[in-house]
């Protein structure tokens, strides 16, 4: 351990720390047992290639040769890349947590040779401020409680060692009631800012989960609150200064509460997410806005994130020489300078003043004109940020980390299908599909085993319940939009590793790990949702699908086997349940549209697009040739074409309306549902 060894990694993140004077190690079995020969404790930071607050400790302390000499001395260092080991991440956390204090990144834990943690926190400063201890003191004091206070050590272990082993342990419970779904949604509705939209005051996350909560409230009441809720909050955000209206797509969260000031970090799942949930709600409203911003999200995508070989990466970074945001703010003199006589007109709709609307600079918004202007004022506008977009172009650009995460990428690719279907582009469709032929050539063991990560040509890691959660959804996403067998298929493929590796038998549910993940000393299972949507909330849905595309009984046996098994936690606390409760909604009462029609038949291509033309989250379609049977059992079963033209049968329970040939009556049909 007297070197520096993250320069054999592939993780952007640790590769940002390879020439630290700190002797980093990777976390793997070699290292944990030269921590045991040693009898040294191990100092573990977990953190991210796009964090702020990480690359800040990483100047102040793990460049520092002084504070690296009592780290080198007294510990094992090892450094972990949270989205590479979401697993590790997600038990260091919850340790945190049960110490009192609240989790984040740089995550500094502080454990035995064996990996069982004892004590740790956040971010530290290099000397005592904010009413933080400086890190060399840190350092020091834990360094002698080590060696001199052993039974106060040991008490913490075995305490958290116990309570660690509970989070394999919800509360289960009978299932959840339908009256609950709209007492939940009121519930949030409470928490609702109804000035600027969003969940309280700041910081504000988008938390698409808890929004879709209120669309589908909206959606069965058809009260008025629930759909300002939703609308006022995406309104917000994309016309906040968390958007970046010059390049395109979202930046993680808003440090204030008006959604202008943004952590200018941009995440590759909240953009996935906010697609998803924009291209849903446009279904209802048609809100211009919210299909620019799909468009102009996804061409940000395609532009900046997309690997050559079909994957998507994973963030770009907050900074750029060494300062948050630099790229993204700008001056006014500089905005005068590259638009001349156009300036006026766009600093008026974009909030740029002399003196800046943040620390002096001016972050780009149009919180003040939410609306869009005339069609003319629109071009003008937008010729405008194509000037300044080129000219920021010649500006040092924020780190991109490069790596491929399967759930993150599960998760875009069935938001750029979804939002195919229902814009009716077919590119984005084709764009979905080569990113999950990627993940099947690129991610894919000799085992047949999904690998979390993916770069440089190679696949590292176990996968996690989400991997294969947001891949299924995927999949299943693609074979709506596609009708390929294969996608289907390679669900039901997906489906039979996690019975297999991930299933508890016991207790019902899937564990976040696999049983022959060998370096964690805990299994979590949970349906709470992180920074991504639960892996068991995720699928409830993929099974549910599952069950009507195939027919076969056990696959909704086991949807309903994953709600009992959480379903006393909605009762003790259902903020982080959001993907549980949608997709348990779905699993009562799928909505499903069938549509009979030969392959290429411009007919039945219309109906199709008919079915996406309404707002319908509990909606399941299946696009079936004439000499094709649906599944025994099936509402649909024995129904086919209308005089040798294609049908749209709509089925809920197992009754199926009347066949519907003409699209403007399936979109009457389906407006009346929910």
């Amino acid at each position: 351990m007297d070197q520096n060894r993250l320069g054999d990694e592939t993780s952007p993140y640790l590769l940002q720390h390879k020439d630290n004077p700190v002797h980093w190690q990777a976390w793997n079995p070699d290292t944990l047992a030269s921590a045991q020969a040693a009898d040294k404790p191990i100092l573990l930071s977990i953190g991210y290639a796009a964090c702020h607050w990480c690359h800040v400790m990483a100047h102040e302390s793990f460049e520092n040769p002084a504070i690296a000499e009592p780290m080198n001395e007294h510990f094992v260092n090892i450094k972990v890349d949270r989205e590479e080991r979401p697993d590790l991440d997600a038990i260091y956390q919850h340790a945190l947590s049960l110490m009192g204090e609240q989790g984040g990144w740089p995550l500094t834990m502080f454990l035995t040779p064996q990996g069982e943690p004892f004590w740790g926190g956040t971010y530290f400063p290099p000397e005592a401020r904010w009413g933080r201890p400086g890190f060399p003191q840190v350092l020091a004091g834990i360094a002698n409680a080590y060696r001199n206070d052993t039974e106060s050590i040991g008490k913490n272990v075995t305490a958290l060692r116990d309570a660690l082993q509970k989070l394999g342990q919800p509360q289960a419970g009978d299932g959840i009631s339908p009256e609950l779904y709209d007492r939940i949604a009121e519930r949030l509705l409470r928490e609702i800012d109804p000035l600027n939209g969003g969940i309280g005051t700041a910081p504000k996350f988008p938390q698409c989960g808890i929004f879709e909560v209120l669309w589908r409230g909206w959606k069965r009441s058809r009260r008025d609150p629930f759909h300002e809720a939703v609308t006022r909050t995406l309104t917000t955000i994309s016309q906040g200064g968390i958007y970046d209206h010059l390049g395109g797509g979202y930046a993680r969260y808003a440090t204030d509460a008006r959604w202008l000031v943004p952590h200018f970090e941009k995440m590759l799942y909240d953009n996935a997410e906010l697609i998803s949930l924009l291209s849903l709600v446009w279904q209802e409203t048609r809100d211009p806005l919210y299909a620019q911003r799909v468009a102009e999200t996804i061409g940000w995508l395609e532009r900046e994130m997309l690997d050559p070989s079909g994957g998507f990466y994973s963030s770009l970074d907050a900074d750029s020489e060494h300062e948050e945001g630099k790229f993204y703010v700008w001056p006014e003199a500089e905005i005068d300078s590259v638009l001349g006589e156009r300036a006026a007109l766009f600093k008026r709709y974009y909030d740029v003043t002399p003196a800046g609307n943040w620390e002096g600079h001016n972050i780009l918004n149009r919180l003040a004109h939410p609306e869009l202007a005339d069609t003319s004022t629109e071009a003008e506008l937008s010729a405008s940020r194509d000037l300044l977009l080129s000219a920021r172009a010649n500006r040092i650009r924020p780190g991109l980390d490069d790596k491929i995460l399967a759930d993150w990428n599960g998760l875009m690719i069935a938001a750029l299908a979804e939002a195919g279907l229902t814009f009716d582009r077919g590119g984005w469709i084709d764009v979905a599909a080569r990113a999950f032929a990627f993940i099947q050539r690129e991610m894919i063991g000799a085992d047949r085993r999904l690998r979390h990560s993916w770069r440089g040509g190679r696949a590292r890691h176990p996968a996690t319940v989400d991997d294969y959660a947001n891949l299924s959804r995927a999949a299943l996403a693609l074979h709506e939009a596609t009708n390929d067998p294969g996608y289907l298929a390679q669900a039901r493929e997906w489906a039979e590793v996690l019975d297999q590796h991930y299933w508890d038998a016991a207790g019902g549910g899937y564990f976040f790990a696999a049983d022959d993940t060998q370096d964690l000393i805990a299994r979590a299972k949970t349906a709470s949702d992180a920074a991504v949507p639960s892996g068991n909330g995720t699928l409830i849905g993929v099974l549910v699908r599952l069950a009507v595309l195939t027919g076969e009984a056990a696959y909704r046996e086991r949807a309903e086997a994953i709600i009992r098994a959480f379903a006393g936690e909605v009762a003790r606390n259902f903020f982080p349940l959001s993907t549980l409760i949608n997709n348990a909604e779905l699993a009562a009462k799928p909505l499903q549209i069938v549509i009979v029609g030969d392959a290429g038949d411009t007919a039945a291509a219309a109906l199709q697009r008919a079915a996406y033309a309404v707002s319908l989250p509990l909606r399941v379609v299946q696009c079936v040739a004439p000499d094709s049977a649906l599944p025994a059992g099936h509402p649909a079963w024995g129904k086919g074409l209308v005089d040798g033209h294609a049908a749209a049968y709509v089925c809920e329970g197992p009754v199926c309306s009347l066949p519907i040939t003409q699209p403007p009556e399936l979109i009457e049909s389906l407006s009346k549902r929910h």
